[in-house]
């Protein structure tokens, strides 16, 4: 992530990514699952301009937006790993079970 963010925000953006990961994995969060996501932000641009007309709620209505995107990103990216997937030990793979 390139935009300016707290320890804070990045945390809740995290949060939100994780969320993905309950849209595309049932069940999710199980105690055996291991599931942990990281952000880090590289502060190299500002999350919102300093002249934004919503003022003070602007960094909040952004931060919101990067959390509602980070969630579709995570949901998607496990899907496409999944479908990537071989199989592995006499494991077999989602593409092995259904190959179409």
């Amino acid at each position: 992530m390139d935009a300016e963010l707290s320890k804070a925000e990045c945390r809740r953006l995290a949060v939100a990514a994780q969320d993905g990961l309950a849209r595309a994995v049932r069940p999710a969060h199980s105690m055996f699952d291991g599931d942990t996501v990281f952000a880090v932000a590289t502060q190299a641009k500002p999350l919102v301009a300093a002249d934004s007309p919503l003022g003070p709620l602007a960094r909040a209505v952004a931060l919101d937006r990067l959390c509602a995107a980070a969630a579709d990103v995570f949901a998607r990216a496990m899907v496409h790993g999944v479908l990537a997937a071989t199989s592995l030990a006499g494991l077999r793979a989602y593409r092995d079970v259904w190959p179409r």
